[in-house]
C-alpha cells in the first residue's frame, strides 16, 4: 500500500522561502518517477518538477531557477523534497506529491499524497 504524505506548506512573504516534504511509505519499485505537482484555484493541476530513478529531473520553465527538486532514499526511507526560493505571489497553489511506476509521471500519476499549501503573499 503507497502512501505519500507532504509536510512544509504555509504563508510566506514574496521573495521568502519553503521547503516541502514528501515520505513515502510502501514504495518499493526500482523503477519510479517522483514529483511535484501544483494547482491554484480555478486553474488545472500542472508539473512542477520531478525526477526519476535515474536521477534525471525536470523542473518547469515558470520555476526554473528557484526551485529545486531532491530524493532521499535513506533505509528504505524515500523522502521527496521542494525546495521553493524567490516565492511570488503566482506560486500560491496546493502542492501535491506524485510517484509513478515508471521513469515518467504527469498528472495522470498513479500515486497521490493529500497536498500541502503554499501561499505566498
Amino acid at each position: 500500500h503507497v502512501q505519500l504524505v507532504e509536510s512544509g506548506g504555509g504563508l510566506v512573504q514574496p521573495g521568502g522561502s519553503l521547503r516541502l516534504s514528501c515520505v513515502a511509505s510502501g514504495f518499493t519499485f526500482k523503477v519510479y518517477c517522483m514529483g511535484w505537482f501544483r494547482q491554484a484555484p480555478g486553474k488545472e493541476r500542472e508539473e512542477v518538477a520531478t525526477v526519476d530513478s535515474a536521477g534525471s529531473t525536470s523542473v518547469a520553465n515558470a520555476v526554473k531557477g528557484r526551485f529545486a527538486i531532491a530524493i532521499s532514499n535513506d533505509n528504505a526511507k524515500m523522502t521527496l523534497y521542494l525546495q521553493m526560493n524567490s516565492l511570488k505571489p503566482e506560486d500560491t497553489a496546493m502542492y501535491y506529491c506524485a510517484a509513478d511506476r515508471s521513469t515518467y509521471c504527469d498528472v495522470l500519476a498513479r500515486f497521490w499524497g493529500q497536498g500541502t499549501q503554499v501561499t505566498v503573499s
